[in-house]
């Protein structure tokens, strides 16, 4: 296997697709469903394979939410598109949204229609934390997690500015833990987390 060079590039030299030339792309099959992208920033990102515990840590956080969202007009949407703005289209874990899943027959939700967007990192913490923080909060998104598998640790990030937000709690295993939207729900960490082996 022959290693690549390093490589860095001045952001302000590359092109940004837009998500209409991203969609368009998909439909011309310039990109394939075996490679799974998002567009973030106006950057086409592949995404990293979901191993065991991040496809476990996934199921008990929709099923434990699923569950507390019972008879109320919201629905959990996992790995399916979000739309942040005209350059952005990420695909979160999950999804808290406003409204049932028809009335997104015709677009994706926007962040108007957000109410928790969750992240499952388990290779991708820094990129989670890091970069995709910045494009939430920049689209107004109030409630941010990123379910932490190395560590065990959630991360909670509030208060979205234009540069950011300016709050971000790590939660640890025994703590308790409510999304924004739901004060009435409370969830357990430790029922998040896959069992470890």
């Amino acid at each position: 296997m022959v290693a690549l060079p390093s490589l860095s590039f001045d952001i302000r030299t590359l092109k940004r697709w837009s998500v209409d030339e991203y969609h368009r792309m998909a439909e011309s099959g310039l990109l394939t469903g075996s490679e799974r992208t998002e567009l973030l920033a106006g950057q086409i990102i592949l995404m990293s394979a979901k191993g065991t515990p991040h496809v476990t840590a996934l199921r008990l956080l929709a099923s434990t939410l699923d569950q507390q969202l019972v008879n109320q007009p919201f629905f959990i949407s996992t790995q399916d598109p979000i739309q942040l703005d005209n350059y952005s289209e990420p695909e979160p874990d999950l999804v808290i949204v406003k409204g049932d899943f028809l009335d997104y027959a015709a677009h994706h939700p926007t962040p108007k229609d957000i109410c928790l967007v969750v992240e499952v990192a388990d290779s991708t913490l820094k990129q989670d934390c890091e970069v995709k923080d910045k494009l939430y909060a920049q689209a107004g998104i109030a409630d941010y997690w990123v379910l932490d598998l190395s560590y065990r640790q959630l991360h909670i990030f509030r208060g979205s500015t234009p540069t950011g937000y300016s709050s971000h709690l790590i939660l640890s295993q025994d703590q308790p833990v409510s999304p924004l939207a739901f004060p009435e729900i409370s969830l357990s960490l430790s029922a998040l987390l896959p069992p470890v082996v």
